[in-house]
C-alpha cells in the first residue's frame, strides 16, 4: 500500500511505516490542487495541519483506507464524511501529552512567580522585590475542564503541590486519583485556576466568554493549552480589565488559522485585544508549543505508527 506524507515529521514515522511495508512518498511543496490531483492513487495519508482535509478533498480520495494526524486532534479533517467512507482516522493525543502537561505547569509556576517581569527588569538594571513577590499553588483549587489525556496529564503534574484538583467532563466516571470528577456547578463554585484541555468541537467553540466567567465565584486564572477556539478573546480582555481574570497562561489563540507566521507582517494591522495581551504583565503567551518538544515529536511518530500496526493486525485477523 501507498502512503502520502505531506506534512515532515520525525524520521522514526516515515521508517516505520516503511517497516510495515508501505510505500511511502513525501510532498511538502505541492499545491493542494497537485495533492488532489494526485490522492486517489493512495491508501494513507499522513498530516499535521497543512491542508483542511475536506469533503471535497475525501471524494477524490477513491483509496484511501486511513488518515494520520501527527497531533491531538482532527478537527483539520472532515471526520463524518470520512468515517462514512471507511476511513480509519488516526490521532496521537499519547504522544505529547506529557509535553502539554509540563508547558502548562511551567507557565502558571512562571505567572505566579512574576518570573516573565522579574526578569525582563533585571535585564533592564531594575531591582524590584516586593512588587515581585509571588504567590503559591498549594492549597489552591485547580479546575479543569476536559480529562483526557491532556487533562490527566496535567493532574498528574500538580500532585505534589498540595492543591485541590477538580476536573469537569461531558464523560461520565473520567476521574481519577489525581483528579475528582465534579458538576459543572461545583467547578463554578470552587475553581481558583482554571486550565482548558478541550477539543475543538461546537460545544468548545466560543465556550469562555463573558457569561462563562462570570459564573466562577472566584476570581480566576486561566490556562489554555488547548485551542484558541475555545476563548472569546475580547471577554478575557475585558475580564483581565476587570480582576475577574487575575492572570492568563496562553499557549494558543483565537487568531490562529492553519497557519500564524502571516499574523505579525507589516501589511496585517494586529487586533486591538491581542495588543492588550502583549503588552500585560499579567499575561504569557507561548506560540502553540505545549506540546511541541524534542521528545514529543518522537513520541508522536511512535503513537502513529504503533496505531497503523494495530489497524492492520485489525484488518488481518478479520480477513
Amino acid at each position: 500500500m501507498k502512503v502520502l506524507f505531506l506534512d515532515t515529521n520525525h524520521p522514526y514515522l516515515l521508517e516505520g511505516l516503511m517497516n510495515l511495508n508501505f510505500e511511502c512518498d513525501e510532498d511538502y511543496t505541492s499545491s493542494r490542487s497537485e495533492v488532489e490531483g494526485k490522492i486517489h492513487l493512495y491508501d494513507g495519508l499522513i498530516i499535521r495541519s497543512r491542508f483542511t482535509i475536506d469533503r471535497e478533498f475525501i471524494k477524490k480520495a477513491s483509496k484511501l483506507k486511513f488518515i494520520g494526524r501527527v497531533g491531538a486532534g482532527l478537527e483539520n479533517i472532515d471526520v463524518d464524511f470520512a468515517e462514512q467512507q471507511g476511513i480509519h482516522l488516526i490521532a496521537a493525543p499519547e504522544g505529547n501529552k506529557n509535553a502539554v502537561g509540563e508547558h502548562a505547569l511551567g507557565m502558571i509556576l512562571a505567572l505566579f512567580n512574576k518570573l516573565i517581569k522579574a526578569d525582563s527588569e533585571i535585564r533592564r538594571g531594575v531591582w524590584l522585590r516586593e512588587d515581585n513577590r509571588g504567590i503559591e499553588l498549594e492549597g489552591k483549587t485547580i479546575g479543569l475542564i476536559g480529562y483526557g489525556n491532556m487533562g490527566k496529564a496535567f493532574a498528574k503534574k500538580l500532585k505534589g503541590f498540595d492543591s485541590e484538583v477538580i476536573c469537569y467532563d461531558i464523560k461520565p466516571d473520567v476521574g481519577d486519583a489525581n483528579a475528582r470528577q465534579v458538576s459543572l456547578k461545583e467547578l463554578f463554585e470552587k475553581t481558583e485556576v482554571l486550565s482548558l484541555h478541550t477539543p475543538q468541537t461546537e460545544l468548545t467553540n466560543g465556550m469562555v466568554n463573558e457569561g462563562f466567567l462570570k459564573k466562577f465565584e472566584h476570581n480566576i486564572y486561566l490556562i489554555n493549552t488547548a485551542r484558541g477556539s475555545a476563548v472569546v478573546t475580547k471577554d478575557l480582555v475585558s475580564s483581565l480589565a476587570s480582576g475577574k481574570v487575575l492572570g492568563a497562561c496562553l499557549d494558543v489563540l483565537e487568531y490562529e488559522k492553519a497557519s500564524f507566521e502571516n499574523f505579525f507582517s507589516k501589511e496585517n494591522t494586529l487586533p486591538e485585544d491581542f495588543q492588550y495581551l502583549i503588552s500585560s504583565d499579567k499575561v504569557i503567551l507561548s506560540p502553540h508549543v505545549a506540546g511541541w518538544t524534542v521528545e514529543s515529536k518522537l513520541k508522536l511518530a511512535e503513537t502513529i505508527v504503533h496505531k497503523v500496526a494495530a489497524m492492520l493486525d485489525q484488518h488481518n485477523s478479520i480477513k
